[in-house]
């Protein structure tokens, strides 16, 4: 029973005009002002932010259907810790992880799609109230950016919001 399953799927494959979609590939970049904070926040978060918002695209494109085989190029351009980072608090001894303050995230970028469309995308979202920042991990509002560029891009929308 196994190799006719494998028969039928191999002559699914060979079928002309069959095409099986494909995740998009995301590449995220930093603008200048990134690279300016990258010695301040650390390679360790930097590599974490860029991984927090990959995972957010893909997670969102796969929910969704949208962006097969697309090519989504993104720049980190801004973010803003909820908390001292780790190089934050080795940098500076007296910087206490208790501190807080209202964080967020600036993105922008490129998506070409699978017939070859190309079309600008840029989103920028910071907390307002230091309410929640209490509660707060190091990247908490930066996170809630991501995700909420991520959903917007999966749904077509690139219109950049507050």
């Amino acid at each position: 029973m196994r190799n006719v399953t494998v028969a039928v799927v191999a002559a699914l494959f060979a079928l002309p005009g069959l095409a099986i979609a494909a995740e998009p590939v995301v590449s995220i970049t930093y603008g200048p002002k990134m690279e300016k904070k990258a010695a301040e926040y650390g390679q360790r978060d930097l590599g974490r932010l860029s991984g927090d918002l990959e995972t957010s695209v893909l997670r969102e494109a796969a929910r969704t259907g949208a962006l097969e085989d697309a090519r989504i190029e993104l720049v980190i351009e801004d973010v803003v810790p909820n908390r001292p980072t780790f190089q934050q608090m080795a940098d500076k001894p007296g910087l206490s992880f208790e501190s807080f303050g209202v964080g967020g995230a600036s993105v922008s970028g490129t998506v070409t799609t699978a017939d070859g469309r190309s079309y600008p995308v840029s989103y920028r979202w910071y907390e307002t109230d230091i309410r929640w920042a209490q509660t707060a991990g190091t990247w908490t509002d930066a996170e809630t950016a991501f995700d909420r560029f991520a959903r917007k891009l999966a749904r077509g929308e690139t219109v950049a919001a507050r």
